[in-house]
C-alpha cells in the first residue's frame, strides 16, 4: 500500500526550507507540509521549556494534518526539544543533528570535525555529544556564526561581504586542522559555495539538510510508509506571521515560486 500522507517539516523560521529542497530531490513524489514559526523566531534566545512548548504546539498541529513523519528542521529545537517530543508522540519524528553527526563521522579521516551553527546550537553542545557517542576518539571544534543567518535572509550569498565574514569565522577551525565541517544550521547550505571556497579542497562539508533528507528516506522504508506513486509531491506551507516575506525568501531557498502559504495562529 502506498502511503500518501505528508512528511511534515518544521522550523522556527525559514531555514528548514533547505530540508524541503533536499526532500524534493531525494523523495520527489512525497507530499510535504512545511511549518515556519515566523512569529516567534528566533528560538536561539529562548528557554528550553519555551522551545519544548512551541515544538509541542507545532507537532500537534502537524499531526492534525495527518503527518506520517515529522522532521524537526531546526537545530535549536532538535537539541532542546527532540527527546521531549519523542516521549510525547507516537508519530515517527527525527531531527537534524544525528544525521549530520553520522555523516561527519563516516567522512572524517583524522577524526577532527568542525561544527558551525547559531549561538544556541553551539552552546547546547548537541553535535559534540552526538559525535562522541558515535566515536569517543573524535575531536570536535565548534564556532557560532551569528551573522550568517541575516546575510542569507537578505540574499547576500556571494561577494566580498559573506566571503570576509566566512574567513573570519572559519579561520580558527581551519587552524585546528579539521578535515570535516558540519553545517549545523539549516540556513547554511545556501552559503555552501562561499564556505567551500573558504575551507578549500582538504575539508569536506556535511550539509545537514541533505543528510536529513536521506535519513528520512530510510525511515520511510523502515516504517513501511513510502509513497510509491509516480505523481510529483505537493508542498503546503504554513507560517505564523507574514506570508508575503515567506514567499520572497522561499523562492531563494527552493529556487522556484511557491503557491500555497497559509497563516495560522497556534497556542
Amino acid at each position: 500500500m502506498s502511503d500518501k500522507r505528508p512528511i511534515a517539516v518544521f522550523d522556527s523560521g525559514l531555514g528548514g526550507l533547505t530540508v524541503v529542497k533536499a526532500l524534493h530531490t531525494h523523495l520527489p513524489n512525497e507530499n510535504i507540509i512545511y511549518f515556519g514559526d515566523t512569529a516567534r523566531v528566533p528560538y536561539g534566545n529562548k528557554s528550553q521549556d519555551l522551545i519544548q512548548e512551541f515544538s509541542a504546539e507545532i507537532t500537534e498541529f502537524l499531526i492534525q494534518k495527518d503527518a506520517k513523519l515529522i522532521i524537526v528542521a531546526c537545530n535549536t529545537a532538535t537539541a532542546l526539544a527532540l527527546d521531549y517530543l519523542k516521549r510525547k508522540l507516537d508519530t515517527p519524528i527525527i531531527g537534524v543533528i544525528n544525521p549530520g553527526a553520522e555523516a561527519a563521522q563516516s567522512l572524517t579521516k583524522n577524526r577532527k570535525i568542525g561544527i558551525i551553527g547559531t549561538l544556541a546550537t553551539i552552546r547546547s553542545g548537541a553535535y559534540e555529544k552526538a559525535l562522541s557517542q558515535l566515536d569517543s576518539s573524535i575531536q570536535s571544534f565548534s564556532k557560532s556564526c551569528p551573522l550568517f543567518v541575516p546575510l542569507i535572509e537578505e540574499g547576500w550569498l556571494e561577494g566580498d561581504v559573506p566571503t570576509q565574514v566566512a574567513n573570519t569565522y572559519l579561520k580558527e577551525l581551519i587552524q585546528k586542522q579539521i578535515d570535516t565541517l558540519i553545517l549545523g544550521c539549516t540556513h547554511y547550505p545556501l552559503l555552501k559555495p562561499v564556505l567551500s571556497e573558504t575551507v578549500g579542497d582538504t575539508i569536506q562539508i556535511v550539509d545537514s539538510a541533505e543528510t536529513t533528507a536521506m535519513y528520512a528516506g530510510k525511515r520511510l522504508i523502515s516504517q513501511n510508509i513510502v509513497n510509491d506513486q509516480n505523481d510529483m509531491g505537493v508542498l503546503e506551507n504554513y507560517v505564523t506571521d507574514l506570508p508575503v516575506r515567506f514567499k520572497r525568501v522561499a523562492r531563494q531557498f527552493l529556487g522556484r515560486e511557491i503557491d500555497h502559504v497559509s497563516s495560522v495562529h497556534i497556542h
